[in-house]
């Protein structure tokens, strides 16, 4: 079997689904594949929430993005009548010298984002369940909230099935191969060509893209029961927050949802790992970290388990993302290197790679995201 389209799109997860709808919308004839059924668990894309924050620790070029983003997940909200945005505020609480609480504050500061400075002694007092130490302080800033990420790629798949995409799931890419004049991606049960592919296969990206330096890490998530004062962790009530512990490493809350408890996941596990064969079970070795932190800094939250997820992660070599033409193969798109930080942009994703299939180039803010910048990291 073999069919032609205009693009193809290679992952159908937060960035495919973007990237399929975007596509689609502009009227041209695109063809989605993924390597598992709709709604899957074995990538970064599950889970109930993904924060979505303005100040922006990483970098301040990521905030122009953002604010596109924020703009077209409220757009996607109202197109597909889905709630998928929540704003709960957000709090990135630290040493005041390190990078979580001085970049937010930069970022803040440079793009003149709503934001509130505060001491350990105001961290306490707004937030009696938290212990941080003396010399800590912390960023709060309005604008951040929740995205609920299975909802997100579901109005994206439905919005782009609308606007005349083909999806295919449970067909795996198996190859993209270069011709001349077009690209053609392979899968079990079908080849198919078209004038330019979109690949954002997320921690498989390597496999099919071997010079795509991009490394999937293992990140167990835990949702936490409190041990008291279980209001204080209800959405509308509990801020995201961003925590970096000088001695156990960087941390992330979301409120209570639907799942009980409240959600916990340390930033980096450094457990790089094969997607294909990595385990999906969590150990007590998993929830040591997240536990210690818990008994640390927040002691009413480290009651019982509720449940247990595992995630991946899919870091490009200096933790930013990846988005451009592929070094060595014409007309194919890449987007990579998202996990960690990526979801809450998927919606501009989807529109920046719209428009490298379409004008060959993007918004001047996302220029530092191409990849010619890695040959300095050489």
């Amino acid at each position: 079997m073999s069919e032609s389209f205009d693009v193809i799109v290679v992952g159908l997860g937060a960035m495919g689904s973007a990237a399929s709808y975007h596509l689609a919308r502009r009227g041209l004839r695109v063809i989605g594949v993924d390597a598992f059924a709709a709604g899957h668990t074995f990538g970064s894309s599950h889970g109930e929430t993904r924060i979505i924050r303005m100040a922006y620790f990483e970098h301040p070029n990521y905030v122009p993005l953002l604010r596109r983003a924020y703009a077209l997940w409220r757009q996607l909200a109202n197109a597909s009548g889905a709630d998928l945005l929540r704003i709960t505020g957000g709090i990135f609480i630290g040493p005041p010298d390190g990078d979580l609480v001085a970049g937010s504050l930069r970022s803040a500061r440079a793009h003149g984002l709503s934001h509130t400075l505060l001491d350990a002694a105001e961290i306490r007092r707004l937030y009696p369940v938290f212990a941080p130490g003396d010399d800590d302080a912390a960023v709060y800033e309005d604008a951040a909230g929740v995205l609920f990420p299975e909802r997100c790629i579901a109005a994206h798949l439905e919005l782009a099935a609308q606007h005349g995409a083909t999806l295919l799931h449970a067909q795996p890419a198996t190859s993209v191969e270069a011709l001349p004049g077009e690209v053609r991606v392979r899968t079990p049960t079908g080849s198919y060509s078209a004038r330019q592919v979109v690949v954002t296969a997320g921690a498989w990206v390597s496999k099919l893209l071997p010079d795509i330096p991009v490394a999937a890490e293992r990140i167990p998530l835990y949702w936490f029961s409190p041990r008291a004062q279980l209001e204080q962790f209800e959405l509308g009530r509990f801020p995201i927050c961003i925590w970096g512990a000088a001695d156990l490493g960087d941390f992330y809350l979301v409120p209570h949802v639907a799942i009980p408890g409240v959600k916990v996941g340390k930033h980096h596990s450094g457990e790089v790992v094969d997607p294909a064969t990595v385990s999906r079970t969590v150990t007590a070795a998993d929830e040591a970290p997240l536990r210690a932190f818990l008994e640390q800094c927040i002691p009413s939250l480290a009651g019982p388990v509720a449940d247990s997820r595992v995630c991946l992660y899919e870091n490009s070599p200096d933790l930013h993302f990846l988005i451009d033409f592929h070094p060595s193969l014409p007309n194919v798109i890449v987007a990579a290197g998202f996990s960690g930080h990526g979801f809450k942009f998927a919606s501009v994703i989807g529109e920046l790679l719209a428009d490298l299939a379409t004008t060959g180039h993007t918004t001047p803010d996302a220029d530092f995201l191409r990849l010619t910048r890695l040959a300095a990291l050489r």
